[in-house]
């Protein structure tokens, strides 16, 4: 039974991943209206006559996400029974669901009435959370077998804030890559990293939403790079964090990476499906390291020589 549950979970966690990237997909091929203005069905019927690329990539993701969320609602409710003595899991079990209905009916919105673009932003987003809340359940079931526990691990107040503050300021960073999609501003500015090579600020509206993501995603890798070097230096010893932030530190590169080569490749199809890949990841990890944090006892005061990811003195104790 526990092996079972092991075996979706992890099947789940994998279908949650294919919705995101069949939504990057669908709004970077233009495929929105694919279907017309037509949910759940296309063009009003159960199997369209005119069959088009557009309709194929939409109505291949709308019956993906139908099941996952066949698959995330039996996770949730098989979780709950399993593990449902774990802190955490009943609150997983239920973002992960609602926040999964809740993309996909602002799908429909978008499909059946129309959004602004700000709003459409939010979609990528909310999918994103759906997508860590399974991932966290899928690792609480692992954690089942008690190989690894979270109440082994101390961290102090400096890495607690790089967790926090990534983990939220992360959210931001997706919301404006989003927005960047959603406005057609992919291609806004064709230099990088400054928009121009002639000019160093942006003039119009789209190049500012490109150079506003920029900005915003270096500065994420400057935090998440300091959080690395923190951990280095004093978490060696708690290869849990130390080796989180160090992935987190290569998926944030490898995010950096691949938003360069869009620009350079003039959006490669493939090139901007790994960049909402690596962010997926990302978050993925961040939002482990957040519930570690949540999870642990604050690290004692520091003595001479100890760093808080080492065994405390006896008289710390």
């Amino acid at each position: 039974m526990q092996r079972s549950l092991k075996w979706f979970a992890s099947a789940t966690t994998l279908a949650m991943l294919f919705v995101l990237i069949g939504g990057a997909l669908v709004t970077k091929t233009g495929s929105g209206m694919g279907c017309g203005r037509s949910w759940p069905l296309c063009n009003g019927q159960w199997v369209p006559d005119d069959i088009t690329p557009e309709l194929v990539i939409e109505l291949s993701h709308r019956l993906v996400s139908g099941l996952a969320g066949i698959m995330v609602l039996i996770l949730s409710i098989w979780a709950w029974r399993a593990i449902g003595h774990v802190r955490e899991t009943k609150f997983l079990a239920v973002i992960s669901f609602v926040f999964l209905v809740l993309q996909g009916l602002i799908g429909a919105a978008a499909v059946v009435w129309g959004q602004s673009d700000f709003v459409l932003a939010l979609h990528f987003g909310i999918s994103l959370i759906s997508f860590a809340a399974v991932l966290l359940l899928t690792l609480l079931i692992f954690e089942i077998d008690k190989k690894f526990s979270a109440a082994s691990l101390s961290l102090d107040g400096k890495m607690k804030f790089h967790i926090y503050g990534i983990i939220i300021y992360s959210y931001i960073v997706v919301y404006t890559g989003a927005l960047v999609r959603h406005t057609n501003a992919s291609l806004a500015c064709p230099s990088w990293p400054l928009c121009s090579k002639t000019r160093l600020l942006p003039v119009q509206f789209h190049e500012w939403v490109q150079m506003g993501h920029r900005l915003a995603a270096a500065a994420i890798i400057i935090w998440i790079a300091a959080a690395a070097i923190h951990a280095a230096r004093h978490y060696r010893r708690q290869p849990v964090i130390y080796y989180g932030w160090i992935i987190a530190l290569f998926l944030v590169l490898a995010q950096m990476t691949t938003g360069a080569l869009i620009v350079f490749t003039e959006l490669n199809l493939y090139i901007a499906l790994a960049h909402a890949f690596f962010i997926s990841c990302l978050f993925g990890v961040l939002s482990y390291l957040l519930l570690l944090a949540l999870r642990t006892r604050r690290a004692p005061v520091k003595a001479a020589g100890h760093s808080p990811g080492e065994a405390a003195p006896a008289a710390l104790k």
